[in-house]
């Protein structure tokens, strides 16, 4: 069905026909567009721009990949592309311009009014996952002192041009940030009564350098429709909405388990090949370094190997449960990390528990594997010796999954980023150890 309209689309273009292309994008999402739009060339984008308003192309900018969006501001005209962002809110325009070249950021600003400039140039300057990267100065903030009356007839000539009208702030005759309150509820109160009155002064806000992250988790928390963010002056600077708060929610899970797999986030399946080797063959290395490590402990026991071929059959069972225990633990205690809700000050007991899933499951998966080596080689003790490595590995993969990333969070690293390569290294070299360890000590009772 999409690829038929995007066909479709694409002829009307070519024909020049706008009646048949608005028919086409009638009931089409800027988004669904903006995805269409992907698979156009310059003449035919030049082509569509010609055909269409310049609010719905706006949208449609605004909803387009990072790609997309650096492809047509290259090919539009400056004037057009400033006369599209005056149909835009300034954090959209900023975010386009902090992914342009320098200079090329540096020309449209200069087009552009200066009240804009001021704010653009404002927004451009937080880091790009801070709260000031990602928050609107698009909002209704009213004096406390206002009546019910005289809020609303204010509300009636900004709302058109804010982002958010559900959520009103609530300023002093300084400028600070003393409450907010809801649309609703002045909709419901008398005229006289005044916007004060009726105020949250209970407010959750954040500062603009605040890491995007922390940002997404109160919003959650406390189930925000807009969050404030000021400064240390409490003056207001802006504001987060909650659709962007969402982009924030699914960019930090999306990085996450890229970094977790060893990749960066900025890599995508049509990345080019270059680029993708830059971004994963270092990895590569460290984990070639880390397979090294576990590559000489197994040569430290290479006579007891030669002696007992079985065991080179099982390393692998016990090495490969303590990984994929391992990374359970790591699992959930990334995602915890991430929600706020363990550090290691707080929550280190838990590793306990841990050590004694541990304890239970090795014990659960070493008796069905000692069974089933004692079956095929018919040796009791190889099937003893495994049950107790099991053990032994998975509480070491418990051990492990549950302080790496803490540790690392605690010195300021990425968790999702590292814990994984010291973990498989902790579980592979401790499992191969403990495994033919105990396989040399009663190396006797196996031959």
């Amino acid at each position: 069905m999409f690829e038929e309209i995007q066909e479709e689309l694409i002829n009307s273009v070519l024909k020049n026909d706008k009646e048949k292309t608005y028919e086409i994008i009638d009931n089409q999402y800027p988004v669904d567009l903006a995805i269409i739009l992907e698979e156009f060339d310059d003449k035919s984008l030049l082509k569509f721009y010609g055909l269409i308003d310049n609010e719905l192309m706006a949208e449609i900018i605004e909803q387009a990949s990072e790609k997309l969006q650096i492809r047509l501001i290259k090919l539009f005209d400056f004037e057009d592309i400033v006369n599209l962002f005056s149909y835009m809110s300034n954090d959209d325009i900023a975010d386009i311009l902090g992914n342009l070249p320098i200079n090329m950021r540096k020309d449209l600003l200069k087009m552009m009014k200066d009240g804009d400039i001021k704010q653009l140039e404002e927004l451009l300057g937080y880091h790009e996952e801070s709260a000031g990267g990602i928050m609107t100065t698009e909002y209704i903030a009213l004096r406390g002192d206002l009546s019910i009356g005289e809020s609303l007839k204010k509300i009636k000539e900004i709302g058109p041009e804010t982002e958010v009208i559900e959520t009103i702030f609530v300023l002093n005759k300084n400028k600070e940030l003393i409450g907010t309150t809801d649309l609703r509820d002045i909709l419901v109160e008398s005229e006289d009564k005044k916007l004060i009155d009726i105020m949250n002064d209970n407010i959750i806000f954040v500062h603009p350098e605040v890491d995007q992250e922390k940002v997404a988790l109160l919003v959650s928390k406390y189930d925000l429709k807009a969050i404030p963010v000021i400064n240390h002056k409490k003056s207001l600077l802006g504001i987060i909405t909650v659709d962007d708060i969402i982009d924030v929610i699914v960019e930090e899970q999306t990085e996450d388990i890229l970094r977790l797999g060893g990749v960066s986030k900025e890599e995508r399946v049509d990345t080019t090949l270059i680029t993708s080797i830059k971004k994963r063959l270092p990895w590569l290395f460290i984990n070639l370094a880390t397979a090294f490590v576990a590559s000489f402990t197994v040569g430290l026991f290479e006579d007891v190997i030669a002696q007992v071929v079985a065991l080179a059959a099982a390393m692998p069972i016990v090495a490969g449960m303590g990984g994929n225990a391992g990374t359970q633990t790591l699992s959930v205690v990334i995602r915890s990390i991430a929600l706020g809700e363990v550090s290691l000050k707080n929550n280190w007991k838990l590793v306990f528990k841990e050590i004694a899933l541990g304890v239970i499951n090795g014990a659960a998966t070493g008796v069905t594997t000692g069974i089933i080596l004692y079956m095929k080689y018919q040796n009791p003790y190889l099937g003893l010796i495994i049950f107790a490595a099991m053990i032994g590995n998975l509480v070491i993969a418990g051990f492990f999954g549950f302080l790496i990333p803490l540790l690392l969070k605690m010195f300021g690293i990425d968790p999702a980023l590292a814990s994984a390569i010291f973990l498989t290294t902790a579980t592979d070299v401790f499992g191969f150890f403990l495994f033919l360890g105990l396989a040399k000590m009663f190396l006797h009772l196996l031959i």
